[in-house]
C-alpha cells in the first residue's frame, strides 16, 4: 500500500481562500498544537497573503507569528512558505537584493521550504529567487501554475494543457534551477482530472525518482476530490489537504473527506483519524466567533468559465459589500471571461488572479475597458514578465494610452533593480527617517509593503503603530438585548465610547445631535447636502486617498474631480458635489470608509 503525503494548508491556504487571511495567531495557535499533536508533520504557515494581511488587518508583526508557529510544533516539522517569485510575499514586484532578503529573514524565523511560483510560467521569475531560496539553506519547491481554459477560449490548443505544463517543466530543468521538488498548483481549482493526471505521470517520467512531485488544487469548482484521486493515480507523492471549517468549497479538500476517499484502495493517509477528527473540532472552535461568509463555503460551478481563487474570490465578494453592489457579483464572474480571455492565459493565481479579478469590476461597474487596474495593465505592457501567449494587441494599445507608458520586453528583475524607489537602499532611508530600528526584518517589511507610486507604504505604517485591527468577527452583543445608555461599540476593529441623551451622542468625548427611527430609511441623503459649513464631499465606498486633484482653497465647479482614491485596487475620482471654494478634511493615505466627508465646499 503506498502512503500519500500530505501538507496541512488550513493556517495558510485556507484561512486565505475563507477569511482573507484575517485571524489572528492567537486566536488558531490551539488548532495548530492540536494538530501537532494528531501526527501532522508538514504545515503550510506563511507567505502568500498571509505576510502582508498581518501587518494591514491583524495588527500582527508576521516574523513574530512565524516564531509562535516554530515554537508551538518544535523543531522537526517541516514548515512550508508559499512566494510569488520576484513578488516574494506581496503583489507588486522586487529587485534582486529584496528578494534576497526574502529567504534570509524566513530561515531566520524558522521556515524549511518556500514553494516558489510564477502566475506566468515566466521561467525568468524563477531563476533568481530560486538561488535565493537555495542558498539561505532553505528546501526549494519549484512550481508550475495551471488552470482550465473554457472551450473556444484557445484555438491553438497549445495552452494550459499537459503538453504545456511539461514544457514548462523542461525550461525550469533546462534554466539550472535547483529545486527539491515540484508543484503542479492549480489555485483556481478548474484543471480537468484527465489533464492533471496525464501532467503528474508525464512530470515523473521527466524527474529523477527522489524528487518529489506535488499537486494542489481547489473545491471551488467541485473538482478538488476527483482532482487528487487522478493525481494520485498519475503516481503524485504528496498533495495539498485542509481541516474544516476552512476545507471544501474555496479551499482545499479535507484530510477526513480524502482519508474516506481512499479507503479500500491501495493507497493510505497513514493518519490517526480520530487526532485528526479532534484537530479539527479544536480549530471550529477556535474560528466559532468568525464572520463566515456563505460563497466562501460552496462550490461554484462557473468557476471553471471564469477562474477565480478561493482567495480572490472571497476578496472580491467583501469589496463589493463594501461598495453595496454585490448585487453585481455574477455580471463580474461573466466579464472574467474576457478578462482572461484577451489577457494572454496567465494562469488565475496570485498576483495574476487579483488583476483579473480587479480588471472584470472595473469593467463592470466603470464600463468595459474605460479604465485599467494598474496590475492587469501592467501584466498586458510586459512589466510582470511575459505572458504564456501575447495578451490581445487592441488592449495593448488601450492599456498603453491609459497608464502613458510603453510596452516593455525587459525581465522584471532588470526592471526593478534600475528602479531607485525600491530595494533595500530606500527601505532603509525610511527607516532611518522615521528614526525606526534599522533591521533586515523591518527593511523588508518596509520594501515589500511599498506603494511609491501612490505615496502608500502600509508596512511603515504598521512599524509606526498607525495600524488597526480590521479582523471580522461577530459582535458579542447581536443577540442581546441592549439596556442603558452608554456603550462601549467596537466597529472594524476600533473602540468607540457611546452615550445616548437627550437626542445626543457623545463619541469619545465629542457630542454630536442624532435621531433616532426604527427600520432602514428608502430615503438616500441628498447628495451636497449643506452641513452649515459647506456641501459634502464624501466617500462612496471604503478606499485609501491617493492624491487630491486640486488645491486647498481652489475654486471648483459641480461634477468636477477632486479627489482620487484606490478602493479594490483601482483609482476611483471622487467629484464636487457643488461648486465653490473647496477645503479638505483628509489627507493623502488616510483610510475612508463609505460616507466619511473628505472636503467641505463653501
Amino acid at each position: 500500500m503506498k502512503k500519500i503525503k500530505f501538507m496541512l494548508t488550513a493556517f495558510r491556504d485556507g484561512f486565505q481562500s475563507v477569511y482573507g487571511t484575517k485571524v489572528r495567531s492567537e486566536d488558531f495557535l490551539p488548532a495548530v498544537e492540536a494538530a501537532k499533536e494528531a501526527g501532522v508533520m508538514h504545515f503550510e504557515s506563511a507567505g502568500g497573503a498571509t505576510f502582508q494581511s498581518a501587518l494591514f488587518f491583524n495588527k500582527e508583526n508576521p516574523y513574530d507569528v512565524m516564531d509562535a508557529f516554530r515554537k508551538t510544533v518544535g523543531p522537526d516539522v517541516n514548515l512550508q512558505s508559499l512566494a510569488r517569485g520576484v513578488n516574494v510575499v506581496g503583489l507588486n514586484s522586487q529587485p534582486s537584493d529584496v528578494i534576497k532578503l526574502h529567504a534570509k529573514t524566513f530561515k531566520k524565523h524558522g521556515l524549511t521550504t518556500i514553494r516558489n511560483f510564477d502566475a506566468l510560467n515566466d521561467v525568468n521569475n524563477l531563476i533568481y529567487s530560486g538561488k535565493c531560496i537555495k542558498e539561505a539553506g532553505l528546501k526549494h519547491e519549484v512550481t508550475v501554475t495551471m488552470m482550465s481554459l473554457a472551450p473556444g477560449w484557445d484555438k491553438t490548443g497549445k495552452f494550459h494543457t499537459p503538453e504545456f505544463y511539461e514544457g514548462v517543466l523542461k525550461n525550469i530543468i533546462a534554466s539550472g534551477i535547483e529545486f527539491d521538488s515540484v508543484c503542479f498548483k492549480d489555485a483556481s481549482g478548474t484543471s480537468t482530472p484527465q489533464t492533471v493526471k496525464e501532467t503528474i505521470k508525464r512530470a515523473k517520467k521527466i524527474l529523477p525518482p527522489e524528487v518529489e512531485v506535488v499537486f494542489h488544487t481547489h473545491e471551488t469548482a467541485g473538482t478538488g476530490l476527483a482532482c487528487y484521486l487522478a493525481a494520485i493515480e498519475g503516481g503524485v507523492d504528496r498533495i495539498d489537504l485542509s481541516m474544516a471549517p476552512v476545507s471544501g468549497g474555496t479551499c482545499q479538500t479535507d484530510i477526513i473527506s480524502m482519508w474516506h476517499a481512499l479507503r479500500g484502495s491501495n493507497y493510505t493517509l497513514d493518519i490517526d483519524i480520530d487526532k485528526i477528527r479532534k484537530a479539527e473540532s479544536v480549530l471550529k472552535d477556535c474560528l466559532k466567533d468568525y464572520v463566515l461568509k456563505p460563497e466562501a463555503m460552496r462550490v461554484e460551478p462557473t468557476i471553471p468559465f471564469s477562474p477565480l481563487p478561493g482567495g480572490a474570490l472571497t476578496n472580491a465578494t467583501r469589496q463589493l459589500r463594501e461598495i453595496g453592489q454585490f448585487d453585481k457579483y455574477p455580471q463580474v464572474l461573466a466579464a472574467m471571461e474576457e478578462v482572461v480571455r484577451r489577457g494572454g492565459f496567465g494562469t488565475s493565481v496570485t498576483p495574476v488572479s487579483q488583476f483579473y479579478i480587479q480588471q472584470a469590476m472595473q469593467n463592470v461597474i466603470q464600463g468595459p475597458w474605460k479604465a485599467f487596474a494598474p496590475g492587469y495593465g501592467n501584466m498586458l505592457l510586459g512589466y510582470f514578465g511575459k505572458t504564456p501567449t501575447p495578451a490581445d494587441p487592441e488592449l495593448v494599445k488601450l492599456a498603453s494610452a491609459y497608464m502613458k507608458k510603453e510596452p516593455t520586453t525587459k525581465t522584471v528583475l532588470e526592471l526593478n533593480d534600475a528602479d531607485p524607489k525600491k530595494g533595500v537602499k530606500p527601505a532603509t532611508e525610511l527607516l532611518k527617517k522615521n528614526n525606526l530600528p534599522v533591521t533586515d526584518e523591518n527593511i523588508f517589511i518596509v520594501a515589500a509593503c511599498n506603494d511609491a507610486a501612490n505615496g502608500v507604504n502600509k508596512g511603515l505604517d504598521f512599524l509606526l503603530g498607525k495600524a488597526k485591527c480590521l479582523v471580522e468577527k461577530k459582535s458579542a452583543t447581536t443577540e442581546t438585548h441592549l439596556k442603558g445608555n452608554a456603550f462601549t461599540v467596537n466597529v472594524g476593529g476600533e473602540t468607540f465610547n457611546v452615550e445616548l441623551k437627550d437626542n445626543k451622542a457623545t463619541v469619545n468625548g465629542e457630542t454630536y445631535d442624532i435621531s433616532v427611527k426604527e427600520g432602514i430609511s428608502n430615503t438616500p441623503a441628498k447628495e451636497g447636502a449643506s452641513n452649515g459649513g459647506g456641501a459634502e464631499v464624501k466617500a462612496p465606498m471604503p478606499g485609501v486617498i491617493m492624491r487630491f486633484s486640486v488645491t486647498e482653497g481652489a475654486s471648483v465647479q459641480a461634477g468636477q474631480t477632486v479627489i482620487i482614491i484606490e478602493a479594490m485596487k483601482m483609482e476611483m475620482e471622487i467629484k464636487a458635489t457643488a461648486a465653490g471654494k473647496i477645503h479638505f478634511t483628509s489627507a493623502t493615505g488616510d483610510q475612508v470608509q463609505t460616507g466619511h466627508v473628505l472636503a467641505l465646499i463653501k
